[in-house]
């Protein structure tokens, strides 16, 4: 039995029903951001009042979702940066310390391990998640601030943590409007009633459908967002979707069988699928990421390896992120919908 790809179903309102509540939960992106942002307001005002204008030795973003928080934070904050996977903490962190954790989910043991103990020291802490989540329950302290956030979306909880430390004087600007205002304009733009001709997503879930993609990202929050989308495509398809850093796809893209004019087109094994590079494209000037794209591209146009771009013209760091991601993951739910079997 073999799999192939139905274009029309795209734009087939009975075929899309079908995935009508994973379309939704995409479009609904901002209003979650929105929410969040809402709902946290005063408790961001109460933590940043806690703090009484002090700069903190460190910051620890600890819990499972530390490394967004790098992504975002490294080469802005002016303190000490440590981001912190583990359920523990570093033997060093203390009072004078700021732990921040993010916690979307309602039972995070990692996590609320980590808050225990940043309490036990007497760290600083601020932590984004549900009031009546596990880790809101361990957060209890003199210095603890919880942002409560209800939708247990992750991005949302980042966001809204970004904006604490943002105003806090340790990040860049993470303005939550600014944020869900460009995810709904990808929301308007890969949208189900949109036609596939003037829509990215299904544009790209088209390029993906005869092929295993390869996703890179140039800055380290495309990067992080091209390991989301490869993970999205995964899912979406049950195939073999990698991204990493340049020097670990060159040598896939360059292991590829030259095209020869003579290969069956129409050809749906899964050993014919070639590979397609797909670019993130956050707009960041880095001369590192331009010779590393230009690399790349070169390698891919010497294999015949074709090359989509997904770009952003997003106002801040965060909302380009988070308009890459949320293109590909329209893209992933478009792809699982073509696809059919025999």
């Amino acid at each position: 039995m073999g799999t192939w790809f139905d274009e029309s179903r795209l734009d087939d309102e009975s075929a899309l029903a079908g995935i009508d509540l994973m379309l939704r939960a995409l479009a609904e992106s901002g209003s979650r951001v929105r929410r969040a942002s809402g709902d946290a307001a005063e408790a961001v005002e109460a933590g940043l009042e806690r703090m009484q204008n002090t700069r903190p030795r460190a910051v620890i973003a600890a819990g499972p979702d530390s490394r967004l928080l790098r992504a975002v934070l490294e080469p802005w904050c002016p303190v000490p940066f440590v981001a912190w996977p583990g359920a523990a903490l570093p033997g060093w962190a203390g009072s004078l310390d700021l732990v921040v954790i993010l916690a979307p989910e309602r039972s995070d043991p990692a996590a609320a391990s980590a808050v225990a103990e940043a309490v036990r020291r007497g760290c600083h802490v601020v932590v984004a998640c549900q009031p009546d989540s596990m880790v809101a329950q361990h957060a209890a302290g003199r210095w603890s601030t919880v942002l409560p956030i209800d939708s247990g979306d992750q991005l949302a909880t980042a966001v809204v943590m970004l904006d604490y430390l943002n105003r806090a004087g340790l990040g860049p600007a993470s303005d939550a409007e600014e944020v869900a205002g460009d995810m709904d304009a990808v929301a308007i733009a890969s949208s189900p009633h949109r036609d596939l001709a003037v829509n990215p997503a299904k544009m790209l879930a088209i390029s993906l459908a005869d092929a295993n993609p390869i996703v890179w990202g140039g800055s380290v929050l495309a990067a992080r967002a091209a390991r989301r989308v490869a993970e999205s495509i995964r899912r979406a398809s049950g195939r073999g979707a990698l991204a990493g850093d340049a020097e670990h796809l060159l040598p896939v893209i360059e292991a590829t069988r030259p095209r020869d004019v003579f290969d069956d087109p129409f050809s749906d094994e899964p050993g014919d699928l070639r590979p397609v590079l797909v670019i993130l494209d956050d707009g960041a000037d880095e001369p590192v990421a331009h010779e590393q794209r230009e690399r790349l591209v070169a390698a891919a146009e010497s294999r015949g390896v074709r090359v989509e771009t997904v770009e952003t013209d997003a106002s801040n760091e965060v909302g380009r992120y988070a308009s890459l991601l949320l293109t590909g993951s329209y893209a992933a739910a478009y792809l699982q919908l073509g696809l059919v079997e025999d």
